[in-house]
């Protein structure tokens, strides 16, 4: 009888297959309890609650979305009252957009469903290694230029 064969070592020391193999089960896990418009308006929801009013084209830059994609969340979002829109004060052809306290509630519900993801995803790892693996991806993409996603 053989042992379970494994991945080559080739591969299994690469940072990159790791982090490729891992950013599909994390997408995976993510699908299972947050569909693909509940991830959007989290990442909406979180890039507005962070920075404050944000323009759509600011939004669209700081998570990497398209901005016909931004629009189209924004306008589902103010539809359900969790984000408001106003032109901007300083640029009146543009607007600004900013999370509501309707918009803070959902965002909550939705970090609910995904603290429970990075659970699951890394319920291999202690609290400390959790937050040495934060803090070590952080330093690797802070040292390389923006890409989009």
């Amino acid at each position: 009888m053989h042992d379970e064969p494994t991945p080559p070592l080739a591969l299994r020391t690469l940072v990159s297959w790791q982090a490729g193999r891992l950013a599909t089960l994390g997408a995976r896990l993510t699908g299972a309890r947050m569909p693909l418009e509940v991830r959007s308006d989290f990442a909406v929801l979180s890039a507005l609650d962070d920075n404050g009013p944000l323009s759509q084209a600011d939004i669209g830059r700081v998570l990497g979305l398209d901005r016909n994609n931004v629009n189209g969340i924004v306008v589902r979002l103010e539809g359900h009252g969790a984000v408001s829109r106003a032109p901007d004060p300083a640029d009146r052809r543009r607007n600004v957009v900013t999370v509501t306290p309707t918009g803070r509630a959902r965002l909550a519900e939705i970090q609910g469903h995904a603290d429970a993801v990075q659970a699951e995803l890394l319920a291999g790892l202690s609290t400390a290694e959790r937050d040495d693996l934060i803090r070590l991806l952080g330093k690797v993409l802070a040292s390389h230029p923006s890409q989009p996603v």
